[in-house]
């Protein structure tokens, strides 16, 4: 929902009423992930997308069907069924959305979510999606408080339990309960939808190849920080499309920053002086990538370098250098292509071999995992 929050806060704005639809599951080879979503205004305008075409028209009769007063409504499409066949999802996969109507009355707490995301404040939105008598309930849960309920103080307290973990994780989907909350039972599929803040991507060394890496990480949705010592190098004139530009030894800069699992640390530097005591700290922080640029024979010296340092082999293993995949990149754009596809194979499991000389699924779910 992150990608329609302002279109979908418009539409309910002065009394108006919106049909939101939310990937809450998918399977196999389906083409966007849970919390995907699309908004139909009451003029008709659709915005966004559930499953880049396949199945938008049959959707978008159900957004204008909840508008209209249609109870909320859980949708599975896939190819062995006959609905998917005719809307056109050739993928191979399931995709279930949930339909619903939004309005002022239904969810008050929109405006507040949309401030948190704005503001970069952890938020979670948990929705009942099939049960007896509770579907289209809402619970939305900060870190320090909750509001809405999903019909008892014991399923609201199980929810927003769940919902922080999911949170600080920064995931999405469903979870079951029991109607009092009970973990063991599964009579109610509650989704939620976690808006996290954008993870951070640490791009140390203000160089040419830099720039084109910042631009890149902006466009996976990073929160992308350059830092360098050099202040006449490190400038937000060159890096204009930079969350923030430091001017710090990089090392001292790490120290004061928290790094978390979602975090990607890009080492450009390639001297010394500088990415040694960096990457000291940086293979002990629990970081999700460590890409650090050099030639081999820098790579050797610095693994030299951090063995004197007491740095051991299995942190060593962590980095990622040289970095980047073989795609045979020159330009610093085409490096910055190479460095986001090692990040993207890092994150999802992936192999970064072309997919026509692989067989099976070709999308990732999960570190090992595919679908």
């Amino acid at each position: 929902m992150r990608e329609v929050m302002d279109e979908l806060v418009a539409a309910v704005g002065d009394g108006g009423r919106a049909g939101l639809v939310t990937v809450v599951s998918t399977f196999q080879s389906a083409p966007r992930p849970a919390g995907t979503s699309m908004v139909v205004t009451e003029t008709g305008e659709a915005i966004g997308s559930v499953s880049g075409g396949c199945i938008e028209g049959a959707v978008y009769e159900l957004a204008q069907e909840v508008i209209g007063g249609r109870e909320p409504t859980l949708q599975r499409y896939g190819v062995s069924d006959d609905d998917a066949f005719a809307v056109g999802l050739t993928c191979g996969g399931i995709i279930d959305v949930f339909v619903e109507p939004v309005d002022s009355a239904v969810l008050p707490e929109l405006p507040a979510i949309a401030e948190s995301v704005a503001s970069s404040v952890p938020v979670a939105l948990a929705t009942v999606v099939a049960g007896p008598g509770s579907v289209g309930t809402h619970l939305v849960v900060w870190p320090d408080r909750v509001s809405g309920t999903l019909g008892g103080q014991r399923l609201d307290d199980a929810v927003a339990d769940d919902a922080r973990g999911m949170l600080d994780q920064g995931s999405t989907g469903i979870r079951r309960y029991g109607a009092e909350g009970e973990r063991r039972m599964d009579e109610l599929e509650v989704f939620i939808q976690s808006f996290a803040p954008r993870p951070k991507m640490l791009v140390f060394g203000a160089i040419d190849f830099a720039a084109a890496v910042v631009r890149m990480g902006k466009f996976l949705g990073y929160h992308v920080t350059v830092c360098d010592a050099r202040p006449v190098f490190a400038t937000q004139r060159r890096f204009p499309d930079a969350d923030d530009v430091i001017v710090s030894w990089p090392h001292d800069f790490l120290a004061r920053t928290t790094i978390d699992s979602r975090t990607v640390i890009c080492v450009l530097t390639h001297d010394p002086k500088f990415d040694v005591p960096l990457l000291e700290s940086a293979l002990r922080t629990p970081a999700a990538y460590i890409g650090v640029m050099g030639s081999r024979r820098t790579h050797d010296d610095r693994l030299d370098r951090l063995r004197e340092r007491g740095v051991t082999e299995e942190e060593l293993e962590r980095m990622s250098s040289p970095v980047g995949l073989d795609i045979g990149a020159r330009t610093p754009e085409e490096t910055a292509v190479s460095i986001a596809a090692e990040i993207i194979a890092a994150r999802w499991g992936g192999t970064g071999q072309r997919l026509r000389d692989l067989s099976g699924p070709i999308h990732h779910d999960r570190i090992g995992g595919s679908r």
